[in-house]
């Protein structure tokens, strides 16, 4: 009669309570994850187009200005529009990998955050 108590049910928590406050969390958090998603997928497209838009026409744009102003028989837009839109693509690549890069690493943070919560509470 003279049995010991869970670790658990001295502190007021069930193995059952303890379940249902990690799905409702997991549920939480998962809920702001996706709103998170949908601006940062939206944000992160507007940031791509200008990224490749604004050195390609300001590339276009000075090669126009050079055309008028050094007549030549290459043209200086097509060179520089060209130059512009590489320019213009390696940054959005670099900013699209280093996006991801957080991303995961997020996760994988998230999961051992995880894993430590649960372990800290069946101590």
């Amino acid at each position: 009669m003279t049995e010991k108590p869970d670790m658990n049910q001295r502190s007021g928590k069930t193995e059952f309570s303890q379940q249902v406050g990690d799905m409702a969390a997991r549920k939480l958090k998962a809920q702001r994850h996706v709103t998170k998603t949908v601006w940062s997928g939206l944000g992160m497209m507007g940031l791509v187009g200008w990224s490749v838009a604004m050195p390609t026409l300001l590339g276009a744009a000075l090669g126009l200005w050079l055309d008028k102003r050094y007549p030549g028989e290459h043209s200086w837009t097509l060179a520089l529009l060209a130059i512009g839109l590489g320019l213009g693509c390696f940054n959005a690549w670099r900013w699209i990998v280093k996006e991801d890069r957080e991303i995961h690493l997020d996760e994988s943070g998230n999961k051992e955050g995880l894993n430590k919560v649960g372990d800290d509470n069946h101590e």
